[in-house]
């Protein structure tokens, strides 16, 4: 399998859907009611890009949600900065309006805010398949970040489902995610 050749044509895909805002809306409110009664308060995301799905308006809307509980919780958003020495992560807190800047690949990170350690982390997918495995961009920051978090959180893939591969073959060091979400619902674990 050709996984270069693979994410080229679901990212050209994704990027052609001619209903990606109607499958968006669904994907919102998937994973509005999915995050209903979690008990993480901090939560990792990212930055959409090529037509990704873009989790933050549910993020938000759960933020402000702890807020009217009958006991209100603090509860926080992180957004990935990549650390160009060793190709990982850390979580910096965003919340709309929050200053940003571009990281090394242009993608628009939080500037100057306080890291966070996420107990969920939502991932972007490229492709998924059977057994919570992700096709992510190749560059192996989710993998090499998730090996060393500590305590690991809770992953979760989102993703559209044109992005389902089932015929996909994971690679020794791909770490099946807990959780996968698309626009009908949970995909994994079934």
């Amino acid at each position: 399998m050709d996984k270069a050749a693979l994410r080229r044509a679901l990212i050209e895909e994704r990027l052609n859907l001619p209903d990606r805002l109607h499958r968006a809306d669904l994907l919102q409110q998937v994973m509005r009611i999915w995050l209903v009664n979690r008990p993480d308060t901090v939560i990792g995301a990212y930055w959409p890009i090529k037509g990704e799905f873009d989790p933050l308006p549910a993020l938000h809307r759960w933020k402000e949600d702890g807020e009217l509980l009958d006991e209100p919780q603090l509860r926080r958003i992180g957004l990935p900065v990549v650390n160009k020495q060793h190709k990982t992560l850390t979580f910096h807190a965003w919340y709309p309006g929050c200053p940003m800047e571009e990281d090394a690949y242009g993608i628009p990170k939080p500037k100057d805010t306080e890291v966070i350690v996420p107990t969920l982390l939502f991932v972007p997918c490229v492709g998924y398949a059977p057994g919570g495995y992700r096709l992510g961009y190749g560059g192996g920051f989710y993998d090499r970040t998730l090996a060393t978090l500590q305590p690991k959180p809770f992953t979760v893939g989102l993703g559209f489902t044109n992005g389902y591969l089932d015929e996909f073959e994971p690679e020794s060091w791909d770490a099946p995610l807990d959780a996968i979400l698309n626009d009908n619902g949970v995909v994994w674990p079934v």
